[in-house]
This record gives structure tokens, sequence and C-alpha cells, in this order.
């Protein structure tokens, strides 16, 4: 491929993209390497809520955005996801500007999977059912990981067997072209900066709300236990501070009692 290539992903499609990538592997890395009793655990839901601020901002874009950002450039036909599946393993190239049908697919899947980790994980601090959406909460995280490995693997297959390397589009934002489909003109810096902005201002609305000797955010007016209150860390160890101290007001009554009693005699 000679051909000199066009752009065809804009500035803010490629920064939430890797954006999206870090945050959802610091955020599981946490959940998963750390003890949910560690003071550093609920930085995962911190990052959790960025995540989900963030998609919510792609989705905006995928239908105010640039010609390959839309959700309409997506190949969603079952029968287009077919075809490609086919293509895969055969000698010719099925190339496209836009998304593929199988990332197309697995865009909107992970989209999808990370409001869900975010609503089951705001459920969960506020209480609401937790153990129910714990579990939700996992299912969904592992179900992401799956979706991703598959869509790395097939962005690794079609690379290697039709020599076209797809991932780098989204550094750089350029394909080779296509007969029939035009690149973009326009990156949309500014729009990309105000991403940028409203990302980060959010952030940091959450590391100033955030206390982490409580572990309390204070999210917009909501008060939101991160981390375990001191009430259920007694409930779980079996601590009850009245109740202890009860239990030991009645074994000096006894204990006195029996001395009392042993002096008598």
């Amino acid at each position: 491929m000679n051909a000199k290539k066009v752009n065809v992903f804009d500035f803010p499609t490629r920064l939430f993209h890797w954006l999206f990538v870090l945050l959802f592997i610091a955020a599981f890395s946490i959940a998963k390497i750390l003890d949910d009793e560690s003071p550093q655990y609920p930085y995962h839901m911190l990052l959790g809520m960025v995540m989900s601020l963030a998609v919510v901002l792609r989705i905006i874009w995928g239908f105010a955005g640039s010609k390959y950002a839309k959700f309409s450039s997506f190949e969603l036909s079952p029968s287009k996801l077919v075809s490609y599946s086919k293509g895969v393993f055969s000698p010719k190239a099925l190339r496209t500007l836009t998304h593929h049908a199988a990332s197309s697919w697995s865009a909107l899947i992970m989209f999808a999977l990370a409001l869900g980790l975010g609503l089951t994980g705001y459920l969960m601090v506020a209480s609401i059912n937790k153990e129910f959406f714990k579990e939700v909460h996992e299912l969904l995280a592992n179900a992401f990981v799956i979706v991703a490995i598959a869509h790395v693997c097939g962005i690794i297959l079609h690379t290697v067997k039709h020599k076209d390397a797809i991932g780098l589009s989204m550094i750089h934002g350029q394909k080779f072209p296509v007969d029939g489909q035009s690149g973009i003109e326009a990156n949309h810096p500014v729009v990309a900066l105000v991403f940028v902005a409203l990302v980060s201002s959010f952030a940091f609305h959450l590391y100033q709300n955030y206390d982490t000797n409580t572990q309390v955010l204070k999210l917009f007016g909501s008060t939101l236990q991160l981390g375990e209150s001191e009430k259920e860390k007694g409930g779980e160890h079996g601590k009850h501070p009245k109740k202890n101290e009860q239990n030991e007001h009645d074994e000096h009554n006894e204990q006195k009692e029996h001395h009392d009693e042993h002096h008598d005699d």
C-alpha cells in the first residue's frame, strides 16, 4: 500500500479511546490487586466515575461528531458482522475507513458495560441492594475484560492477516484510502480541549471532595461512603463497642461475686 493515508479519526475520538483504555485498566487493576478494605481501594470507584463521564461525552460525540466518529457510520448489520468474520480468514482483505463490523459491535458493547459498571457501582455505595449489585458489577467487569481481549485479538489478527495496522489509526488517526470512501477534513482540536477540560474538572472535583480518612465522597450535594464505614467494619468483625463494654462489666461483676463468695467461705 503506497497510497497516501487519509485522516479518519479526529482528536476527540482518539483522546477518548486511550483515556477509556487507561481508566478501565487502572480501575480494574486496583479492584483485583487490592483488598476491598485497603485505603486505596476506593480509588477504583473514583476512576470508574471519571470513565462513566468520558463515555457519556463520547456518546454525545457519536451523534454530533465527525463522519467516522458518529454511530451512524458504525457497521452494525448482523450480515456485515458475519461477512467480516468470514473475511478475516480469507486471503482477500476487507477494508473500510470506518469501524468495521466487529469493532463497531465491541465498541458499543464496551460503552454499555462501562455505563452499567458506573450505575451498579453507584447503587452499591448508595447501599441499594448492595450484595445483588455487587454481583452484577463483578459480572459486568468480567464481561468487559472478555470483550476487550476479543477486540485486541481481532485487531492483531486483522493486522497480521491483511498487513493493515488498523490499531495505529487510533494513534495518528489515519488509514490507507478505500475506494468510494473519503477521509475527514477537520480534526476538531477545540472539541478535544473541551473534552479534556470537562473530564479533568470532574476528576479534580472528585479529588477535592473525597476524604481519605473517612473514605467519604461528597458528590454534588450527596454523600457517598466509598469504603466501609466504622459501623460496617464493626458489624463484619463482630465488634460492637457498647456490647463489649457491657460484657466486660458483667464479667467484672461475676468475678467480684465469686471473690466475695470465696471470702465468706
